[in-house]
Parts: C-alpha cells; sequence; structure tokens
C-alpha cells in the first residue's frame, strides 16, 4: 500500500537509478531536447526491451523476481517473468500462475465493485455512508462522508495504522469488527484535502458487502474475476489450497531469506493476490470502458465516470479519478495505482487514449529504493520509447523570486497522523522546499527517496513549477496570502505537502530538542560526578530533608526527559511502516514510554523548585544559577513538545 515512506540507503538507490536511466534514455536536466523517434509498440520490440532493462534492473537492485504484462486493446502484447518466485528452490517466476501481491491495488477492485452497485441503482455515490451501515461515522464541519469522498480520499480521516495487519491468521480481524473498532478521527474539512486512507477504502468494501448481501471476497469472486476469467486471483487469506502452491516468496533483499506472508486485516484495501496474466484481463477491461471479451464489468458510461478526473488537489498537477491516481504525462492521458507492501511492490498504468496498459510486481524491497525506482523508470521509460514528446522547456517567470520565498520551507504529508500517539511523526517526517539565487525550487526528499541527480523547479505559471530538463510539475495552492498546500506530479494525488505546523516545525524543533537533551544530559551527568568528587576528595553532601529530595527528583526528571524522548524516537520510526502496525507489542512500548514521559514532567516541578533554591542561594555561582534555569526551560521545551505530538494520549489507537 503506498506508504509514502522515505526510505533510507540512497548510495545503493544512486547506482540503481545510473543504471537504469543508463538503460531507457532518461532525460537529465539540461536544455529542452525533441522528441526522438517512437519504437513500434509490437509484441517483438517490447519484449525485447523488457528483456534488455529488467533482468540488470533486478540483479542491480537485489530484487528476486518480478512481472511485467503490456496489453494493447484487446491483446496481450507481452507477459514476461523473470526471476525467481522461490529463490531456495530456483522456481522461476511464471506469468501465467506465479502468484504475487499487488497490496493497494487492490483497491481498484473495490472501487469497481463499488461502481457496479451505483450503476445497479443499490448505492448513491453523494449519500451520507451511514445510510449503508449499522455504526455511524460523526460528520466533520456538520457535512457526513460520502462514497465519492472515500474514492477520492478526501473524507478527511487521518492516518491510522494500528492493527492494519495480522501477526498471523488466528488474528485476522472480520471486515465489519475491524471497520467499527478503527475509525480514525477526521481531521481536514471534507471534500477538501486528499488524505490516502486505507480504512476509507476498507468502508467501501464494507459497504459493498452490506448492500449486496454477500462477504466482500465472494461478491469481488463472482462479480469481477469469474466474468473476467480471473482464475488465479484471490481476495481470500489464508490463500485457497488451489492456488497456495504457486505463491511467490516476499523478500527484504533477493540475496536474503524468505519473509512471512503479510496477513490483511483490509482486504478491500489490500488483499489481492493473483497472477499477471490475471492483470491483463483487469486492465483490458478497464481499457475497452469495462469489457473483456464476452463479459461486461461495467457500463461503458459507469466506466468513463470512473475514469474521468473528480478531484484535484493542487491546479497544474495531476489529480485523482473515482479511485484512481492521475498520471498524465507525454501529452497522452493516464491513470493508475501503486501498491506496497513490506516485500512486494507494484504499479499499475493505464494510458487510456492509446488503450495501453502496464503493470508490474517485484517480490522483494531490494536494496535502498530501488523497488521505486525500478517502477517509476520502466513505465516512464515505456512512455518515452513508445509515445516520445518532446521535454517542455518554458521560460522562467518574473516573479520566481518572489513566490519561492512564499512557498520555502518545511512541509509535511497531509496522509499523516494528526492527533494519535504517533502524530510526533510529523516533526521526523518533514519534506524542506528550498530555493536557489533564481528563485528556482528544489525537493531534496525526491532526490534522496530514489538516489537521482539534484533536480530543479522553475516557475513558468503563477505558482506553478516546470522540472528543469524533465517532465514533472509542481504546483502550490495559496490562501489568504500563505500556502495551504503544495504537491508535485511525482507524487500519487491521494495526499499533498501542507506547511508543517510551528509547534512541530524542524526548523526550530531541532535545534531546540538537540540543545534541551545536551542540557538535561549534563544536568544529570553532574549529579554522579559530584558524588564521585566529594567521595574522592571526603566532601560532604549538604542538602538534607525535602531539599535534598528535590535535588534528586530534579535529576531522576532529566534522565526520565532523556529516556522518553529517544524512547518515543525510537518507538515512532519503529511503528512507521504498515506492517508493524500489526505488532501488539507496541502497545506496551507505547504505555512504558508515556509512563516515563509524565515522570519526568511531575519532576519537573521538582526542577523549578530546586532551581528557585539555587538562584536564592547566595554561594552559587553563575554557572549553576545559568544551568538550573537552562534546565527548566529545556523541561518546558520538553514537555511542549510532548503535548504536540500527542504523547499523552490515552488511547492506543493509531
Amino acid at each position: 500500500m503506498p506508504r509514502f515512506c522515505l526510505r533510507r540507503g540512497a548510495k545503493a538507490a544512486a547506482i540503481v537509478i545510473a543504471l537504469l536511466t543508463g538503460l531507457i534514455g532518461a532525460a537529465r536536466p539540461g536544455a529542452a531536447q525533441p522528441a526522438p523517434a517512437a519504437a513500434p509498440l509490437t509484441a517483438d520490440d517490447v519484449g525485447a526491451w523488457l528483456d534488455g532493462f529488467v533482468p540488470y534492473a533486478l540483479h542491480a537492485g537485489d530484487i528476486a523476481g518480478a512481472v511485467v504484462v503490456v496489453v494493447k486493446d484487446d491483446k496481450i502484447l507481452a507477459l514476461k517473468g523473470y526471476g525467481w518466485a522461490d529463490v531456495a528452490r530456483r522456481r522461476p517466476v511464471d506469468p501465467q500462475t506465479t502468484l504475487f501481491r499487488p497490496a493497494s491495488i487492490s483497491k481498484l477492485f473495490t472501487w469497481t465493485a463499488v461502481m457496479q452497485l451505483v450503476e445497479a441503482g443499490k448505492l448513491d455515490l453523494d449519500a451520507d455512508v451511514n445510510r449503508y451501515l449499522d455504526f455511524r461515522i460523526p460528520p466533520r464541519d456538520g457535512k457526513p462522508v460520502t462514497l465519492r469522498e472515500l474514492m477520492t480520499h478526501t473524507a478527511g480521516f487521518e492516518e491510522q495504522a494500528k492493527d492494519l495487519y495480522a501477526v498471523d491468521a488466528a488474528h485476522l480481524t472480520p471486515l465489519a469488527q475491524y471497520e467499527r473498532t478503527h475509525l480514525p478521527r477526521r481531521v481536514f474539512p471534507p471534500g477538501e484535502v486528499a488524505a490516502y486512507s486505507n480504512y476509507g477504502a476498507g468502508l467501501a468494501g464494507l459497504i459493498v458487502q452490506r448492500v449486496s448481501g454477500e462477504p466482500y471476497q465472494a461478491y469481488v469472486e463472482r462479480h469481477i474475476l469469474a466474468p473476467l476469467g480471473m482464475a488465479h486471483s484471490t481476495f481470500r487469506e489464508p490463500l485457497p489450497a488451489a492456488l497456495a502452491g504457486d505463491l511467490a516468496n516476499g523478500y527484504a533483499l533477493g540475496s536474503g531469506p524468505p519473509k512471512p506472508f503479510e496477513w490483511d486485516n483490509i482486504a478491500p484495501a489490500g488483499a489481492l493476490t493473483t497472477s499477471g496474466a490475471d492483470m491483463a484481463r483487469f486492465m483490458i477491461a478497464h481499457l475497452n470502458d469495462g469489457r473483456f471479451g464476452a463479459a461486461q464489468i461495467l457500463a461503458p458510461a459507469s466506466a468513463e465516470q470512473m475514469h474521468a478526473t473528480a478531484f484535484r488537489s493542487v491546479p497544474g498537477v495531476n489529480g485523482m479519478t473515482l479511485g484512481f491516481f492521475e498520471g498524465d504525462r507525454n501529452g497522452h492521458r493516464v491513470i493508475g495505482h501503486d501498491g506496497d507492501l513490506d516485500y512486494f511492490h507494484s504499479e499499475l498504468d493505464l494510458v487510456l487514449d492509446q488503450h495501453v496498459g502496464v503493470f508490474v510486481s517485484i517480490n522483494s524491497a531490494g536494496a535502498g529504493a530501488a523497488n521505486e525506482a525500478i517502477r517509476l523508470q520502466l513505465f516512464r521509460g515505456f512512455l518515452d520509447r513508445y509515445f516520445p514528446a518532446p521535454l517542455p522547456d518554458p521560460p522562467r517567470l518574473a516573479t520566481a523570486l518572489t513566490d519561492a520565498k512564499r512557498v520555502t520551507g518545511d512541509y509535511v504529508l497531509s496522509r499523516r497522523s494528526a492527533t494519535t500517539v504517533t502524530a510526533g511523526l510529523s516533526a521526523l517526517v518533514q519534506t524542506p522546499l528550498t530555493a536557489d539565487a533564481n528563485g528556482d525550487l528544489g525537493l531534496p526528499i525526491l532526490d534522496s527517496l530514489l538516489g537521482s541527480p539534484p533536480r530543479r523547479w522553475r516557475e513558468v505559471a503563477p505558482m506553478v513549477w516546470q522540472e528543469a530538463g524533465g517532465r514533472s510539475r509542481l504546483a502550490a495552492v495559496v490562501r489568504g496570502g500563505r500556502v495551504v498546500a503544495m504537491t508535485t506530479d511525482d507524487f500519487a494525488a491521494g495526499a499533498v505537502l501542507q506547511p508543517a505546523p510551528f509547534w512541530l516545525s524542524q526548523a526550530w524543533l531541532v535545534p531546540a530538542m538537540g540543545a534541551s537533551l545536551a542540557v538535561l544530559a549534563l544536568y544529570a551527568a553532574l549529579w554522579p560526578i559530584g558524588a564521585l568528587a566529594r567521595r574522592r576528595y571526603g566532601g560532604k553532601f549538604e542538602l538534607s530533608g525535602r531539599v535534598a529530595m528535590l535535588f534528586r527528583a530534579a535529576r531522576l526528571a532529566a534522565l526520565a526527559d532523556i529516556v522518553a524522548v529517544l524512547g518515543w524516537l525510537a518507538l515512532l520510526l519503529g511503528a512507521f511502516g504498515d506492517t508493524a502496525g500489526g505488532d501488539p507489542a507496541l502497545d506496551f512500548w507505547f504505555r512504558g514510554f508515556q509512563l516515563v514521559a509524565a515522570l519526568g514532567a511531575l519532576g519537573a516541578v521538582a526542577a523549578a523548585a530546586d532551581g528557585v533554591r539555587v538562584w536564592r542561594d547566595r554561594s552559587a555561582g553563575w554557572a549553576s544559577k545559568g544551568l538550573a534555569a537552562l534546565v527548566v526551560v529545556a523541561m518546558a521545551v520538553v514537555i511542549a513538545t510532548e503535548l504536540a505530538a500527542h504523547v499523552f494520549n490515552p488511547s492506543l489507537a493509531y
């Protein structure tokens, strides 16, 4: 499922990107280039191109295996398996039967099911979803949730990862129970902010289940998989016995051991298991307005409605259809979806105006950002080879410097937790937007994520920037003189960048917390150092009674603050990943560090009292008085940050 996570390992990723861009001739920043001649879109040419690209990319990225499918109109142009489904047993990938797990691409089946029921008159895209549920989704700003908002990820839900995955089959939660008990808060105005939501997709699947009277898995089998002849596909977990033996192993690295099956509690959001050949049928059906052979899973009008732009967060960049992300490129209409588990990574793209579809799935995370790099470069290389277009080279606006100053700063993704115990991730994962002397913008996180050379965007229209020597656009929305949203074509349209809230902005928080922890560490360290010095030189501890108790409590509070902050950071980084949310042991650690943080907060009172004592002590030097004052300030910074990060939230729903 798309995580918008910031993967590390940039060095390895840079090597992969360099290899891939050399193979497919991707454009580098520089002067505009005319479009090369298009290669013939034939089975022979596509097959040869893939054979030259994929094996080398898998080897460079340390990825075990992949399946790639290319369709055109009603035909399969390429159906390719590469590498290994099982490395140890040397079982190769068979594109007909080997099963991959395309994660959030599963949502396209859920949205297709919703459109079928809309077509049948059983669902209304703009009705309050509470009409179809036996529990209530509270309104936000007096407005309900609608299916249209679920399909465009604009219902306003904050991110929630807890229990998204189960540790094993015995701990799978029924869909209706999960949706009832894991309802996230709505933190954005409905219909205004795209914030990708697995919960929202699960809610739509539950509505399909309730309105149709069939379990979700059974509905999809009867109304989508069976009509399309997708006999090697299922949403059931565990997999049916007839399919289980065809499942590819998942790997962190292709050179490493296989990883366990990833159990999905929200089947409509990500539980599909399928083969490349079956995905070809699904793509052909959507390219042909709902028809595959004699089967018609959607009426043409319904398919057209589903494929049309339904929401655009930021003018000037790609938006969303009813369920698909737009990816228009090289002058062509493109819609698609990606999907990520920890060990399977996939992408589906439909070039609608050319009736062409491309699907790729790989069964390893790979070295660094290899899985992202391969998917990105494969599809963009495909478009540049078969549907080339001149690189745009518009002039820079005269307002570039002025507008650059308005938009530079730290940003956070709208797909985030805003009120739960993981809200502190917004302080850890921020996207700086920089500008150079010409007013051209840089987005270093993209360069780091994909290991690419630094890219620049020049302003070519008010609040719209074009990648220099490339095709991506970056744009901002300004309201009341303030930037409220920013995004780029390199991000899926299911989320936008928003200015980081001041209280969690790295611009001041990183130096403030660093200085605070240093002060507290010095303060705590002087306690045992003083004791050792007194023991060595025969000194005497002058304090006693209540004053001595405050002295010790203040130092213990400093230790508690240090442990709480560092422990919470480690905990958030450990929980930052979809499957980690399925680990029940995290609750113990969250509660433990909450207790330590509470002790630190209570101990701040002792530190303040001890500081007053030091300042009243005429024998105390200015160094002691200064340190006492700094300790109170440092503890205040820690407590304020903990409050802003919702560390003390009694709920462990995250």
